[in-house]
């Protein structure tokens, strides 16, 4: 936990002078997002607080909306954790997904489209591939995925799907084999990309459908030996 905290520490730049819960909760879910502080987690306010230097009240506020997020959890006379996601909300973080993402690509319209961001979370992959990093690996995944609902040009729904992503982070840092979990997405991701540069919107629906369908039962196989139905195997 010291490591963790000396690092945050480093985030109090970020805060500025006017310190708010919103900001403190911003980064603690970057912070969540990476795996800086794993599932199953306890937060300590003293600690935490102190190497953000907010106030208690500032931190249980953050605490109380990331909380409504679904990345924290209050457990009465212990403390707040990081959830540990049981197998049916990794199920129903796909399904959201399935309904948002594929939507949004029949929802385009005519091209061109702006692929920009798509483009670069390819190549973002292709250089953690080169380089063995499979952690960054799957951070590219991600923002494929979140540059992908960015096409959709709402802020709504990139905010809802900014809570699902940062969810399924949570899943995957419980991933023993995270080569395994990612390498055979970027292939897909191009392919995607590709089907979107040639105006085929048709056709890169029908890969990120078997895409979604293929990650839920690889995701869902692993997690549940790891972690179990009830979400209760996490160290």
């Amino acid at each position: 936990m010291a490591e963790q905290l000396t690092g945050l520490a480093d985030d109090r730049a970020l805060l500025g002078r006017t310190s708010t819960a919103e900001r403190v909760s911003d980064i603690l879910r970057s912070r969540i997002a990476e795996g800086y502080f794993p599932p199953g987690t306890r937060l300590s306010e003293d600690s935490i607080g102190g190497a953000l230097g907010v106030s208690r009240n500032t931190l249980r506020e953050a605490f109380r909306l990331l909380t409504h997020e679904r990345l924290l959890v209050h457990e009465l006379n212990r403390g707040v954790f990081v959830r540990v996601l049981t197998v049916e909300d990794v199920e129903d973080i796909y399904r959201t997904r399935a309904l948002v993402e594929c939507a949004v690509v029949r929802g385009l319209g005519e091209p061109p489209y702006a692929l920009k961001g798509l483009a670069s979370a390819v190549t973002e992959g292709q250089v953690a591939t080169v380089e063995h990093d499979w952690k960054t690996l799957g951070t590219a995944n991600i923002h494929f995925h979140r540059e992908l609902v960015a096409l959709a040009g709402s802020e709504r729904t990139d905010e809802l799907m900014r809570s699902v992503f940062a969810e399924l982070r949570l899943a995957f840092h419980v991933v023993d084999d995270p080569r395994r979990l990612h390498e055979p997405y970027l292939a897909r991701n191009r392919q995607i990309l590709q089907a979107l540069q040639a105006d085929d919107r048709e056709g890169a629906e029908k890969l990120l459908e078997t895409y979604l369908a293929d990650s839920l039962e690889r995701v869902v196989e692993v997690y549940r030996r790891r972690v179990g139905e009830g979400g209760q195997g996490v160290d």
